[in-house]
């Protein structure tokens, strides 16, 4: 349907701000009704503060105390960073609308991209596969923003690479260059390798973003049908390593429950060591909309005010 719509609106920057502003729309009819579309201008009101810069005509609409924000207290800065891996290339394209994890992670990223714009916010983006390709510092300039945009539109419908997965070492290079406190929002399946050591390094990276003083949201996109569920038709397949190239023919069948068991305990054990380091978790199905990637956004820059 997004890429449908891609088509529709010509660029990803219009779908972004279409995607946003149906998003916008739901939050007036919903119990988040408070969020409001005048976010940008206003923070709630603390407790014990001053009163006089409290917005009574929002009361009045929301029934809740806002404060109206000046310039310099906008300026959040979010790092958006994206995983390139080949693993990130499935499922592959049966179809014209077929959305893949690389994509569902472009479009969710634009539609965050254009939160940030909306809310004068800075932006910026870094992608990694074995190492990291692009890295643009946080700014909220306009040529900045149609940057990023441009660089998310070109890994729409690119071809799936065939390359290894390095997320610890890609990720903490990008801590080492982000300096200044920022929210970091991460797109990756964390797919890295099965073995502990790596999965210890893996966790260690996290921690590292964590120590820099950094609020992370780990999306941990997947197809969570076939991923995380292995349902596909009872009959023998050909099974492809995206990053090694590596081939198993079986039937999903005779593999479907231990694999769906180990997979559920991977991403499990992620959740947990999120939880210990005080990351914010958020499963994210490529299948279903991206008001699932949304509004964790929007809950945890709203509590970083």
């Amino acid at each position: 349907m997004l890429l449908e719509d891609l088509n529709k609106f010509g660029s990803l920057e219009l779908l972004a701000k279409q995607v946003v502003e149906g998003f916008i729309t739901g939050l007036h009819k919903s119990p988040f009704h408070g969020f409001s579309v005048e976010f940008a201008e206003h923070r709630l009101y603390n407790s014990g503060e001053s009163t006089k810069n409290i917005d009574w005509k929002l009361y009045a609409r929301t029934d809740k105390l806002f404060v109206k924000r000046y310039e310099e207290e906008t300026n959040l800065r979010c790092q958006v960073i994206l995983d390139l891996s080949s693993s990130m290339y499935f499922p592959e394209k049966s179809n014209k609308n077929q959305l893949r994890k690389i994509d569902f992670s472009c479009f969710a990223a634009a539609a965050i991209i254009n939160l940030l714009q909306r809310q004068r916010d800075a932006a910026g983006l870094s992608s990694f596969s074995a190492a990291v390709e692009e890295h643009t510092e946080c700014k909220s300039g306009l040529t900045h923003i149609k940057r990023l945009y441009n660089i998310l539109e070109e890994k729409l419908n690119s071809p799936a690479p065939l390359r290894t997965t390095r997320v610890a070492e890609a990720l903490h290079e990008i801590a080492d260059k982000i300096h200044r406190r920022s929210l970091v929002v991460i797109f990756s399946d964390m797919f890295e390798s099965a073995s502990d050591k790596d999965n210890d390094a893996l966790f260690s990276a996290l921690q590292h973003l964590k120590h820099n003083k950094h609020e992370i949201i780990l999306f941990h996109v997947m197809d969570e049908k076939v991923e995380l569920e292995l349902n596909l038709e009872n009959r023998p397949y050909k099974f492809i390593d995206l990053e090694s190239g590596e081939v198993l023919k079986a039937n999903p069948s005779n593999l479907k429950e231990e694999y769906s068991k180990q997979m559920k305990a991977f991403q499990k054990e992620l959740e947990y060591r999120c939880g210990q380091y005080r990351i914010d978790f958020v499963n994210v199905d490529v299948n279903k909309g991206l008001e699932n990637v949304l509004m964790p956004y929007l809950l945890k820059r709203t509590k970083m005010h």
